[in-house]
């Protein structure tokens, strides 16, 4: 597999870890899983649930970074990593919040960051 699609792939993994753990909490309180936890504890399991994202992060960053033999520039995979992170959320969000909608600037605000990633790949 070429290291540009591998790249891209596991930033998709890790954005997935890292959408559960930043926002999942947020859906098992609101189903009552976690709504008695103490804080404290809420934040280890995200812990433990970013430590996963961080094990598809890390690679993604090693591999696909130009200094490293890969075809990304710094400014690239993080460009990258935010519409992907963006995506991430917006899928997660509609399919586990019932009151999440899009509005027009939403849609607007992720068409800019579209054009940041064409902007950043632009010779």
């Amino acid at each position: 597999m070429s290291p540009a699609i591998l790249t891209v792939i596991l930033l998709v993994v890790s954005n997935i870890f890292m959408t559960i753990a930043w926002y999942g909490h947020l859906k098992l309180q609101s189903t009552g899983v976690s709504a008695s936890w103490p804080l404290w504890l809420v934040i280890i399991c995200s812990w433990g649930v970013a430590l996963i994202e961080y094990s598809f992060q890390v690679p993604a960053n090693r591999i696909g970074f130009e200094g490293n033999g890969g075809p990304y520039s710094l400014m690239q995979l993080k460009i990258m990593q935010e519409v992907i992170t963006l995506v991430v959320f917006v899928i997660f969000s509609l399919i586990a919040f019932d009151n999440f909608s899009l509005r027009w600037n939403h849609y607007l605000a992720m068409l800019l960051l579209v054009g940041a990633v064409a902007l950043v790949f632009y010779k």
